[in-house]
């Protein structure tokens, strides 16, 4: 038994659930609504969407890269999503299946201009986050799509067990799967090995190229999964949706322990790190708080948590 909790403790993501723990305690301790039913339902929802934002980050921080056009890819295949069941009526499987695709080949767009012409990801995703939102913009001239089908609706919004959205379902798969992908499949082993030394991965066999495709194609349906999901929450095509996510798409995988150079990220710790945000968030709610003051502590955590990163990184070379 201490053995267990002993390997525990030098997890990545051990760190991040015990502050999940004590907030929740410590919250709870002060307002006890916290831990309410309806409480859950709204921390599960935030948790659902954002679980699958942050998935999409974390394996482009895997391979030592950063893909600042996940907010805008999301967009797109959210308005994508919502205008195809308003304009042309098609069924809700269909037009979500339309939409991931447009996620897959934006996400595939990326990842060969940056292989093939060795341009930094930073450049190749600023540029394509200006493209993909000015298509965004474009489609929608600025104005949501408001006639969304009533099963989508209910899908974003019931819940399927008590207090468990529905929507906590494709983000469970999607947890499990990246689990599963990155540490049991060959094309996950080959994106830590790239993101870990590029140079000796390729020594070893490794395609680099097609490993940044796969990476990238994978983060742009992740990327569009979550825009899918968002408009099945809010309950409408918004041409805004994916403003606001790079900040947390870092923050998460960088709380659960991501080594932002690459080759070494962790699925549950960034899974409690997107736990902890949506703590923090709830917090200033209840305690009736500015929420503006989100963006101030996602700053603090993303600094404390690099900090902490790299403390452990001197030790570890040091030992």
């Amino acid at each position: 038994m201490r053995s267990r909790f002993s390997r525990a403790l030098r997890t990545d993501w051990f760190g991040p659930f015990a502050v999940v723990v004590v907030a929740s305690i410590g919250i709870t301790i002060f307002d006890p609504s916290f831990l309410s039913p309806f409480n859950i339902q709204i921390l599960m929802l935030a948790v659902a969407v954002n679980v699958v934002i942050a998935m999409s980050q974390m394996i482009i921080v895997a391979i030592g890269q950063m893909n600042l056009a996940i907010g805008a890819i999301g967009g797109l295949a959210a308005i994508s999503f919502a205008g195809l069941m308003q304009v042309w009526s098609f069924p809700p499987a269909v037009a979500a299946a339309t939409a991931l695709a447009i996620g897959v080949t934006a996400g595939l767009i990326n990842g060969a201009l940056i292989a093939r012409t060795g341009i930094s990801a930073f450049i190749i995703t600023l540029a394509s986050l200006s493209i993909f939102k000015g298509a965004d913009l474009g489609i929608t001239r600025a104005q949501p799509f408001y006639n969304i089908p009533v099963e989508v609706k209910a899908f974003g919004n019931a819940t399927m067990l008590g207090p468990i959205p529905w929507l906590a379902l494709p983000a469970a798969l999607v947890v499990v799967g990246m689990g599963r992908l990155l540490y049991r499949q060959k094309i996950g082993r080959y994106i830590l090995a790239v993101g870990g030394n590029a140079s000796a991965a390729e020594l070893s066999g490794v395609s680099i190229p097609r490993t940044i495709l796969w990476a990238h194609g994978i983060s742009g349906f992740l990327a569009a999964l979550a825009g899918v999901m968002l408009v099945a929450r809010l309950q409408l095509g918004q041409p805004s949706i994916g403003d606001d996510w790079l900040i947390l798409s870092f923050a998460a995988p960088v709380i659960g322990g991501a080594a932002l150079s690459g080759g070494h990220v962790s699925v549950l710790g960034t899974f409690f790190g997107v736990v902890i945000v949506a703590i923090i968030t709830q917090a200033l709610v209840i305690f009736r708080i500015d929420p503006f003051m989100v963006q101030i502590v996602l700053g603090l955590l993303i600094l404390g948590a690099v900090g902490v990163n790299r403390l452990r990184e001197v030790r570890f070379q040091g030992a």
